[in-house]
């Protein structure tokens, strides 16, 4: 059984990919449902500032790899009988876990998208929107203090999200089509 890593900025498309891997029978360990277990813990509202907060309190207390230690058993449980999908990998150090423990059942996908496309989106999506100012600070967040970059640069495969969403999802069959 494989597991997939979606990594990419937000806004570039994470979850519409990791629908598609839905669609063809992956099961989706989305690492973020941590966070907000987390908010709903803490009586915090779900939004920019919050997440924020929870994401790096986790981080100070189980380390960089936070993410994928934590979600270890859910990804383990759905391999039982699927492929898995994770929605969000974020650090260098959860790609690392990751691939030291699944070996060359891992593959990573990077989701592209310009910043000025991922703003457009972010601002107008339905659920947790982003002004241009938050989603320019998640960026620069996400970049300098969880070493996002890693997992992109090191991704197996890469899909541009510019065009529309029938061309994404099509991009995101062929890479299915390679992996199994």
């Amino acid at each position: 059984m494989k597991v997939v890593a979606v990594v990419g900025m937000a806004g570039s498309g994470k979850s519409e990919v990791t629908r598609v891997f839905e669609e063809h029978g992956f099961k989706k360990v989305r690492f973020g449902d941590i966070t907000d277990k987390e908010l709903k813990k803490l009586g915090l509202e779900r939004n920019e500032a919050n997440e924020r907060y929870v994401r790096q309190q986790l981080r100070r207390r189980h380390g960089m790899a936070a993410y994928a230690e934590l979600n270890l058993p859910r990804i383990k449980t759905s391999l039982g009988s699927s492929h898995v999908v994770v929605d969000g990998l974020y650090s260098w150090e959860e790609y690392m876990l990751l691939k030291e423990y699944y070996g060359g059942d891992f593959t990573a996908v990077v989701i592209q998208a310009s910043p000025a496309t991922r703003y457009r989106r972010l601002a107008s999506r339905e659920v947790r929107p982003l002004t241009l100012e938050e989603a320019a600070s998640r960026d620069r967040s996400e970049i300098e203090n969880s070493n996002k970059g890693g997992p992109i640069a090191m991704a197996d495969f890469a899909i541009v999200n510019e065009a529309s969403l029938e061309e994404m999802e099509r991009q995101t069959e062929r890479v299915i089509s390679a992996l199994i």
